[in-house]
């Protein structure tokens, strides 16, 4: 009865986690009819869980039809759909974009119905449209306006004092003048944008546009739209709208992360880059654009090939010039140049007049590895500024606590958050000591833990093999 009750709580437990999950899931039984619908769907679609929950997929949702319904669809054919971007107006006329994946629910291979998980990610893609907007307007600005910069940095605003880093800024000139990709690995917070930057400047095609896409910051199924463009009709809700590519006609086009784009959308992008034409999603007509495309790595190439993450064919079509931006604890020479520099950039922009830091606290900056870089380093002195007195010497009690402490506040923070573990791995192993308990209490009798555990024998079994 103890192990009864047990499985009877386990069950509670997990409805009480998919309720709660930040994504919509929606369950039909083979019949079309709702035995599940969480709040997060229920939000999404602007309808209530009673609107839904035993109800037929049709009769809750009139504007589908057993056509367009991917729940419907997946229990006809028993095969699972992924990734579907859709985009539709709920009940309350909100704009709703999403992608679902569809998966049949099978029991002793037996079709008993479908689950839909929906992401939402209808602010990700208004945002990403008006960027695209935006830069589409100043395309169109910039044609009349040739004084008006698309690029802020030159070379002449990367302050280093720093021989090898001087090096890679004088190549980086150099590789300016030509049309060749240009691959920058560097960790976060080196500067990679700035020498990116003051690469199109330096370059010819300065008067044109520069287009920034940041690979990790968009999904994989709304970055094939950003990047290639939409045609209207070509998923549920799409309009005719250009990509990055046709935006950067002329210019340059700036794919940071790279590492972080779907290998499957990598594919698409080498033809792009070997062709030199874009198709638009749903489109078969091709579209050619002169774009140098400038791509930036945070993991090294070899490490992202070695797992995956970059298509060895896309490498070698992008790593034409390569560059690498060391860290700042590589160049510890750099750290008392830029304090300097900041402390003067924050002393005109607060109207202050601070002299500096103390020994004590240089010698705390000096000791500290800076795994954010410059861009760490540079906010570390903003917050030191907002609270130095005029004339002053900044004194170490006014460093952030991570830089006089950092392996208590800085690494090993980190260290406990990475212990977390994920929400499906949690569930599997509270699973795995479920199923242990009950063939401990039937003595290996599969059977019998079966029925304790209230599943049929062959899934017990099946989930004996996968742990």
């Amino acid at each position: 009865m103890f192990l009864i009750s047990k499985s009877l709580e386990t069950a509670e437990t997990l409805n009480a986690i998919l309720k709660t999950i930040d994504e919509g899931i929606h369950v039909v039984d083979a019949d079309g009819i709702t035995i599940f619908y969480n709040s997060v769907a229920a939000s999404l679609d602007g309808l209530t869980s009673d609107e839904v929950h035993q109800h037929h997929v049709l009769d809750a949702f009139p504007s589908l039809t057993k056509e367009t319904s991917t729940l419907l669809k997946v229990i006809e054919t028993g095969k699972p759909i992924f990734n579907e971007h859709q985009s539709y107006m709920n009940r309350k006329g909100k704009q709703i974009d999403t992608v679902n994946s569809t998966l049949p629910l099978w029991l002793n291979g037996e079709l008993i119905g479908a689950v839909e998980v929906a992401k939402d990610l209808s602010k990700i893609k208004v945002l990403s449209e008006q960027l695209i907007d935006l830069q589409k307007k100043m395309k169109v600005k910039k044609k009349t306006n040739k004084d008006q910069p698309l690029a802020a940095y030159h070379f002449s605003d990367i302050i280093t004092d720093d021989p090898e880093l001087n090096e890679v800024k004088l190549q980086c000139n150099q590789a300016s003048q030509t049309n060749s990709p240009i691959m920058l690995y560097g960790e976060t917070g080196t500067g990679k944008e700035m020498f990116v930057q003051a690469i199109h400047n330096s370059s010819k095609r300065s008067s044109n546009p520069f287009v920034v896409q940041n690979c990790a910051a968009i999904p994989g199924p709304l970055l094939e739209g950003i990047l290639f463009g939409t045609t209207k009709g070509s998923f549920t809700g799409s309009i005719d709208r250009p990509g990055v590519f046709e935006l950067a006609d002329g210019g340059t086009l700036f794919l940071d992360e790279l590492n972080s784009m779907p290998v499957e959308l990598q594919a698409k992008l080498l033809r792009v880059v070997q062709e030199g034409v874009v198709e638009r999603i749903g489109s078969h007509v091709s579209r050619r654009v002169d774009v140098r495309i400038i791509s930036a790595l945070n993991e090294r190439p070899d490490v992202c090939m070695e797992n995956g993450k970059l298509r060895r064919d896309l490498f070698y079509r992008l790593n034409v010039v390569y560059f690498e931006l060391p860290p700042l604890r590589q160049r510890k020479g750099d750290i008392a140049f830029l304090v300097k520099h900041f402390v003067d950039y924050f002393n005109h922009n607060f109207g202050k007049k601070v002299r500096g830091f103390t020994s004590e606290a240089q010698a705390f900056i000096h000791r500290y590895s800076w795994p954010g870089n410059v861009r760490e380093l540079k906010h570390a002195i903003e917050h030191c500024m907002n609270f130095a007195e005029n004339g002053s010497l900044i004194e170490s009690s006014l460093l952030p606590k991570h830089i006089i402490n950092p392996d208590r506040n800085g690494r090993t923070v980190r260290k406990e958050l990475s212990n977390i573990p994920s929400l499906r791995k949690a569930l599997g192993d509270y699973e795995k000591q479920i199923i242990e308990m009950a063939l401990q209490h039937t003595s290996g009798n599969i059977l019998q833990a079966a029925k304790i555990l209230g599943v049929p024998r062959q899934t017990l079994q099946y989930k004996i093999k996968q742990k």
